[in-house]
């Protein structure tokens, strides 16, 4: 039997304490036992942070709203908690289960203002899609025009300051994050704003009009459009833009050039959205991307968008100019004006540079094509996540990139599962220093 959603407040309150006290009481147990001379092995704590985590993790899975987004973004981030939380937390970044159907229509009619017979000539019950803050339902209006209708979960919005406090304690006082508590304080700072932002749909609406602005001239790429008249703050519809799931890309409809042409097309989506528009899409995850055997790109879901300082922008820039030259006393120099690096402290060893220098540029190593089905660059990031230990008291958060990081991060995978094959050298240098020979015309243009 499926449980009854927590909406309210105080029932996400107290499911979100109740956890709480299970991952402190947890912790507070193995301080206990290493206090009296019982130290752990190492498997043994991995086997207790497993459990800590699995009950984490259903837990914001249940509850959806920004708990499990911040979940989500935990997953992507090394260094932000242990590795059993990181993988648990994977689970979060598949498709959530469904809201009962009556509350997605007691949510469409409170907010919109009238009965949802008046608003569709019909409303699919089944969810199109589903997500951590909402759902999506395919319907119809009134003269036929087909449109999908994306529903915030009740309460969601309401309890969000809440359940980050509460999520921030359990991590805190489950001994799980692993920097500085002004470190915390800048992250969680810039996760509630992102959060507050993906909740309001219509600051939605304005990011799908300005991306659409911004790819005007790419033809390659699908925005859905806002239908004003059947959106509010909490229920946002638009046109149906279908294409096929990532998981639908298979050799019987896409041959390798057209996955090629996809990968590059791709890379130059996000590229200028970082170095042009100063504007990212910061949830690139497989759910908010469909593809054409065409080569063409669908985009959904513009509620997480980072707009960029120029100066971030420019560092970034200059930073990975830094790495490709092998120039490690100038990352290290960008990275502090990053905010990724502790100015405070000694310059870096170069040789801790050059080993994830040497990890991380293999897609940009030369001109042959990089084999991204292959690539086993995020096991050899994770087999060095140990190495973070000794530097870290040199590093934090780069709160103001994190976005960019995750971005990046989201693309690789897409990149993988396609199973692009394609070199990005030349692309990399017209955006790093575009005074140098541009790069090839789209193959499919």
């Amino acid at each position: 039997m499926a449980k009854k959603p927590v909406t309210s407040r105080s029932g996400r309150f107290f499911k979100l304490a109740g956890m709480t006290a299970s991952v402190a009481g947890q912790y507070a147990g193995q301080r206990a036992r290493r206090f009296m001379g019982r130290e752990e092995s190492e498997e043994t704590r991995s086997e207790q942070y497993s459990r800590m985590a699995d009950q984490l993790v259903d837990t914001l899975g249940e509850l959806k709203g920004a708990v499990m987004k911040v979940g989500q973004i935990a997953s992507q981030t090394q260094d932000f908690l242990p590795k059993e939380f990181s993988n648990a937390l994977q689970k979060l970044q598949k498709e959530a289960p469904p809201m009962p159907f009556e509350i997605i229509l007691q949510q469409v009619e409170s907010e919109l203002g009238k009965p949802v017979g008046e608003l569709f000539e019909h409303l699919d019950a089944t969810p199109y899609a589903a997500a951590s803050i909402g759902q999506v339902h395919r319907a119809r209006l009134h003269g036929g025009k087909e449109v999908i209708v994306k529903v915030q979960y009740p309460g969601v919005d309401d309890s969000c300051d809440s359940d980050l406090k509460q999520l921030r304690m359990a991590l805190r006082l489950g001994g799980l994050l692993k920097m500085p508590k002004e470190s915390v304080d800048q992250l969680f700072a810039e996760i509630r704003i992102r959060l507050k932002e993906e909740l309001d749909y219509e600051n939605e609406a304005v990011n799908l009009a300005a991306f659409q602005q911004f790819h005007r001239e790419d033809h390659w790429i699908k925005i859905p459009t806002v239908i004003a008249s059947h959106s509010a703050r909490r229920v946002l519809t638009m046109e149906l833009v279908e294409g096929d799931h990532i998981s639908e890309v298979t050799p019987e409809r896409y041959n390798q050039d057209t996955i090629n042409t996809i990968g590059h097309r791709i890379f130059t989506m996000m590229a200028d959205e970082l170095f042009r528009h100063h504007c990212i899409h910061g949830d690139p995850h497989a759910g908010n991307f469909a593809f054409r055997p065409d080569g063409t790109i669908v985009l959904y879901d513009f509620g997480c968008v980072k707009k960029l300082k120029p100066a971030i922008v420019d560092a970034y820039r200059m930073a990975l100019i830094s790495a490709l030259d092998e120039d490690y006393a100038g990352l290290d120099q960008h990275l502090i004006a990053l905010g990724a690096r502790v100015e405070s402290q000694p310059a870096v060893d170069e040789a801790y540079y050059a080993m994830w220098r040497d990890i991380l540029i293999k897609p940009f190593r030369g001109d042959s094509p990089y084999d991204f089905a292959q690539s086993d660059i995020h096991k050899d990031v994770a087999a060095k996540t140990t190495t973070v230990f000794k530097y870290l008291d040199y590093f934090k958060p780069p709160v103001e990139s994190i976005f960019i990081d995750r971005m990046i991060a989201g693309h690789y995978w897409m990149m993988k599962r396609l199973g692009v094959q394609a070199a990005f050298r030349g692309e990399l240098e017209q955006y790093l220093r575009p005074e140098r020979e541009p790069a090839g015309a789209d193959p499919l243009s």
